[in-house]
């Protein structure tokens, strides 16, 4: 039980494919106390549905809306009175408009560009300020990226520009968070089948591209991602911080 009794705030779960999911269900076999942040009424209801499914009660939901900073505030109130502390962050909230996931990227527009890097990046930053404020040592924060925000990706346009916003900012908030004993990693995930892929472009063609030319030829899993997940989240990996750990079968270290 690499995460038992810790407390673990996890933002991003949508339903049941969701990669921020598939973390929660790793945690809840290593008998953490999860902390859920959803954004509306119906996100709420499924999350309850989820874990209902998985008879777990020792939880908490929250709502936050990432673009609202009161919501932060409000958000991390309530966890501090109910919990007091807690001992990690999974964050693995990203958006952009459809019309932004295909064509020129030179197209993207200013609305488009600032909205995916406030909602996929600046998230995060303002996220790890609060969750920080109530961790002791050792706590741990992850996120989740892609390799588009490393290379280009077919289609993955400006989301791969926040993506490596979301990468730089690890690197900086390790540093700072780092004198705390405060980790800060992110997993950069093969494709996987989530509600928000099917928004790029061509993504079936994508998957099936990766399948062909990834070392271990398959697709990474939610198992791969929770595994990978746990091990950030315990003191498994105590020396280990601004990381980009790629959990993609291999297919990051092709040069083809």
């Amino acid at each position: 039980m690499l995460v038992d009794n810790k407390n673990i705030v996890i933002m991003g779960v949508a339903n049941k494919w969701s990669i921020a999911w598939g973390i929660a269900n790793k945690m809840i076999e290593n008998n953490a106390n999860l902390i859920f942040t959803y954004l509306e009424e119906r996100n709420k209801i499924s999350i309850e549905k989820l874990l209902e499914k998985e008879n777990y009660t020792n939880y908490m939901l929250v709502k936050l809306d990432v673009t609202i900073d009161e919501d932060y505030e409000n958000a991390f109130k309530m966890i501090k009175e109910k919990y007091g502390h807690i001992d990690g962050m999974v964050h693995s909230v990203a958006f952009a408009k459809k019309e932004e996931l295909s064509g020129n990227y030179f197209d993207t527009s200013r609305e488009g560009y600032l909205l995916s890097q406030n909602i996929s990046s600046y998230s995060f930053v303002k996220a790890s300020k609060h969750a920080s404020d109530l961790m002791n040592e050792k706590g741990q924060i992850i996120c989740l990226t892609y390799l588009g925000g490393e290379r280009v990706v077919l289609n993955y346009n400006v989301m791969g520009v926040a993506k490596a916003s979301l990468e730089a900012s690890v690197k900086y908030l390790a540093h700072d968070l780092g004198k705390r004993n405060i980790r800060v990693n992110a997993i950069s995930s093969g494709p996987i089948k989530t509600t928000s892929a099917k928004g790029v472009g061509e993504f079936s063609k994508l998957m099936d591209g990766f399948i062909k030319k990834a070392p271990m030829g398959r697709l990474v899993n939610h198992e791969d991602l929770g595994n990978t997940a746990l091990y950030l989240l315990s003191d498994l990996s105590s020396g280990v911080t601004g990381e980009n750990i790629h959990v993609d079968c291999g297919y990051s270290v092709l040069g083809y």
